[in-house]
């Protein structure tokens, strides 16, 4: 997704590789299980690595951005948009219809700064009303852009290319990679893990997410930890900036998890969970082997949860409709700014935004 290589940042070799089986999708995470696989891989697993090469499918969109796109600014610092679709298709039915075909359920730009020791998660609404520019969609054919559109729409109609498009006219930054995970490879890859322990300070239940938790520690599945994410009416103010809050708490709690139970020390432990992960992730074509997820990975091993910074884009109610929100333009700008320029993001910047109310809810 870049024009160059440069020195700094963590970057693949650009090779080019058809597009993706619709519903295969990521985390970065996922990289990390796939870099330690090298670090066991002389104890008898060097086949194993063909085998999880193969499992990766890519998608490539540097026709589709084109040239105008923000300047890629060499300040040693990497900027990856994150996506979870929300397609609906086979397993994912489960979870619930939405009006329409495949959108983005979960979006986050994770900007990791110079040094690679740490990160900032910026999440982006799915409700978030802006301008989505015009973009091209994997045929290339032109979408038109339009104005107050909910920012998930951008993937439903035109793909991974016009989300990107869509949040580099919002922040201004280019984005280095692109990275995709689907609901059910999510779910297969909490299992293969153990599960992930969390602590919860209220009751959350909700028969659309299968949810149904007291008060207390929980180790949940992998059904359970998709409910979780998924959940929304039964949390804070029923909002997606809610479930943006139970989101950002479960993904410290899995990286800790990873870290916590031993997965880099056994090789069928770390296996499984590598398979499970590669059958599941669509990268950019520039990290669309194993070889190339290493040298990604390598980049964001020293990464721990303390070391990664969650908010939300700060945000209000629409005045116009209450069930959307617009971008508080002050405070989003200044997210952006802080990001461009390789700095923290200040914390003033949530003052005033919408929160969704449920802060707290999981720890």
């Amino acid at each position: 997704m870049s024009e160059h290589n440069q020195g700094s940042r963590i970057r693949g070799s650009g090779r080019r590789r058809k597009p993706p089986a619709k519903g295969r999708r990521v985390m970065t995470v996922v990289a990390w299980s796939t870099a330690a696989l090298v670090v066991v891989g002389g104890a008898g697993l060097g086949y194993l690595y063909v085998r999880l090469d193969g499992n990766i499918q890519s998608v490539d969109i540097n026709a589709q951005l084109g040239k105008d796109r923000p300047e890629d600014v060499d300040n040693g610092s990497m900027d990856i948009l994150v996506l979870g679709s929300d397609s609906r298709s086979g397993d994912n039915a489960a979870y619930g219809k939405d009006e329409g075909g495949a959108r983005s359920d979960t979006a986050m730009v994770v900007h990791v700064y110079e040094g690679h020791k740490k990160a900032s998660v910026v999440s982006i609404p799915r409700d978030t009303l802006v301008d989505r520019p015009q973009c091209t969609d994997a045929k290339g054919g032109k979408v038109r852009g339009e104005h107050r559109a909910m920012f998930n729409t951008a993937y439903e109609v035109g793909g991974p290319a016009c989300a990107v498009k869509t949040v580099e006219a919002m922040s201004g930054i280019r984005m280095d990679h692109y990275i995709e995970v689907d609901f059910t490879g999510f779910k297969k890859l909490i299992d293969k893990l153990g599960g992930v322990e969390i602590t919860t300070t209220r009751a959350i239940k909700d028969s659309k997410s299968h949810l149904d938790l007291a008060p207390g520690t929980h180790t949940l599945d992998g059904e359970q930890s998709l409910g979780l994410v998924r959940t929304r009416k039964s949390v804070g103010d029923g909002s997606d900036l809610g479930r943006i809050q139970l989101q950002q708490a479960f993904m410290k709690a899995f990286v800790d998890q990873v870290k916590s139970v031993g997965v880099f020390s056994n090789p069928k432990t770390l296996y499984d969970l590598a398979d499970t992960a590669t059958k599941a992730i669509t990268p950019d074509s520039e990290l669309d082997s194993v070889n190339e997820l290493i040298g990604f990975a390598k980049g964001l091993s020293g990464l721990g949860a303390d070391d990664v910074h969650m908010i939300t884009l700060p945000v209000e109610y629409d005045p116009r409709d209450p069930n959307r929100v617009v971008p508080l333009e002050a405070q989003s700008q200044q997210v952006w700014k802080a990001l461009k320029a390789d700095r923290p993001i200040p914390a003033s910047v949530t003052r005033d935004a919408a929160t969704g109310k449920a802060e707290g809810l999981v720890k």
